[in-house]
């Protein structure tokens, strides 16, 4: 049994009626928002991590120096 166009049309119109047009909309804005900062979150953990590494291998270095 697979859900059809029928199915999937009568489950979003009870999804409207329950919630409303403009509930969806700033759901959906606060979920754009999340997946955004969460990109931003895993870009900075990326650089951080870059910078740890290089922050430890001028440690090696300077112990080498002395």
């Amino acid at each position: 049994m697979s859900i059809g166009i029928w199915q999937i049309a009568i489950v979003v119109i009870l999804v409207v009626l329950l919630f409303g047009r403009g509930k969806i909309s700033s759901l959906m804005g606060d979920v754009a928002k999340g997946i955004k900062s969460f990109k931003k979150g895993m870009a900075s953990d990326v650089n951080d991590d870059q910078e740890t590494k290089n922050i430890s291998e001028d440690n090696q270095d300077t112990n080498k120096k002395e």
